[in-house]
């Protein structure tokens, strides 16, 4: 990825409000205007430290529905976990304030805010957003965490998603603590792609399902911000304080999503974050009656990233997607990892919540097995 040079601007001036040093202050920028005509305020906390550093954004919700994000910052500002000691936070609880606003993942023009980037000041309703969020917050920024959920109707195992190839990139990666890093640019008009291209190591967490705050998913976004601002030099966390991380991580490179090549009513067999074997059923599709027209097998050794929650398919509809780790050893060892964590760590109980989402059923083959 070739990166551009570019001029960062102040972190202690936001028009005529002046930030001091070990200061907090809300900003609210002019994001545009509803139907009606009056103005859309984007709400902004700017939080400096004692002494000048780097300056952190931690942006959430880009698509309006995504505000596990928008929960994870909101405990930030109302009980801090921390004290900030050096550089700075600029937290974004809603990027896409149009969208939040309708409930919706896009902007009141359908377009997708995240394909928008770095956006134009003469441009669309949605490419004036995104030009403002360029202007104003990510020119402000030394690095960015941006927080996502799966889309509507599915959920996603949390996966922090990063340029590994940019040095920085991979450090925050790494620092968050997830147990799936997934190793890519993301798509082009991206905040991550884009923000980076300017110099601005970016790295994205993908966890839960949207129109909710899941409690053990804010509880990973607050640990891994964390973790990201204290490997920066950012804060002090005492060694009983700090803490644990996942007792893993992998890389993958690949994954699938598995699709239905019918229509028909969904029994699941995994839920996210299971690992699962080549082969090994993960739903089998019926029609209402119970009748078995399919069954999708997972096509190699994996993680379940994520998956729908909805059991009503169409033809083609995704239905379970399975990352795959770079060798069988590592998944062994992966495998071996899951199976002995500990019932009350952080990441076992993810687990039994997402799982909470969907109804999981044996396979019938094992079924039978288990009658006769």
């Amino acid at each position: 990825m070739t990166t551009q040079t570019r001029e960062k601007r102040p972190i202690d001036r936001w028009g005529s409000i002046k930030i001091e040093l070990g200061e907090k202050k809300q900003v609210r920028l002019e994001a545009g205007e509803s139907f009606t005509g009056v103005a859309m305020r984007l709400p902004i906390m700017v939080w400096r430290g004692k002494t000048d550093g780097p300056v952190v954004g931690i942006t959430a919700a880009v698509h309006g529905d995504e505000i596990n994000g928008t929960g994870a910052i909101r405990r930030l500002i109302q009980e801090p976990p921390f004290e900030l000691d050096y550089g700075a936070l600029i937290l974004v609880p809603v990027v896409n304030i149009m969208g939040f606003e309708r409930h919706s993942r896009y902007t009141p023009d359908r377009r997708d805010l995240n394909r928008m980037f770095p956006g134009s000041p003469k441009g669309s309703m949605t490419a004036r957003l995104a030009h403002l969020i360029f202007e104003e917050v990510i020119s402000r920024c030394d690095y960015v965490i941006d927080l996502h959920t799966a889309a509507v109707r599915r959920t996603n195992f949390p996966n922090v998603r990063a340029d590994l190839e940019i040095p920085e990139c991979e450090r925050l990666a790494h620092a968050f603590g997830a147990e799936v890093l997934v190793d890519s640019e993301g798509p082009e008009g991206s905040l991550r792609r884009e923000a980076c291209k300017t110099g601005c190591p970016t790295i994205i967490l993908e966890a839960g399902e949207v129109s909710k705050v899941e409690p053990t998913v804010l509880d990973l976004t607050i640990r891994g911000i964390t973790h990201v601002l204290e490997e920066l030099g950012m804060i002090e966390i005492s060694a009983k304080e700090r803490p644990d991380t996942a007792p893993h991580q992998m890389i993958v490179h690949r994954s699938t999503w598995l699709r239905g090549e019918n229509g028909g009513f969904l029994k699941f067999h995994v839920s996210a974050g299971d690992t699962v074997e080549k082969e090994q059923p993960v739903a089998t599709n019926t029609g209402l009656l119970g009748e078995e027209i399919e069954v999708l097998t997972s096509p190699y050794n994996g993680i379940v990233l994520g998956m729908t929650t909805m059991p009503a398919v169409s033809p083609g509809d995704p239905i379970v997607h399975i990352a795959r780790p770079e060798t069988r050893k590592q998944f062994r060892k992966l495998e071996e990892s899951v199976d002995q964590i500990e019932d009350d760590a952080l990441e076992s109980q993810l687990r039994d919540h997402l799982a909470t989402s969907i109804t999981v059923e044996e396979p019938s083959e094992i079924i039978d097995e288990e009658e006769f």
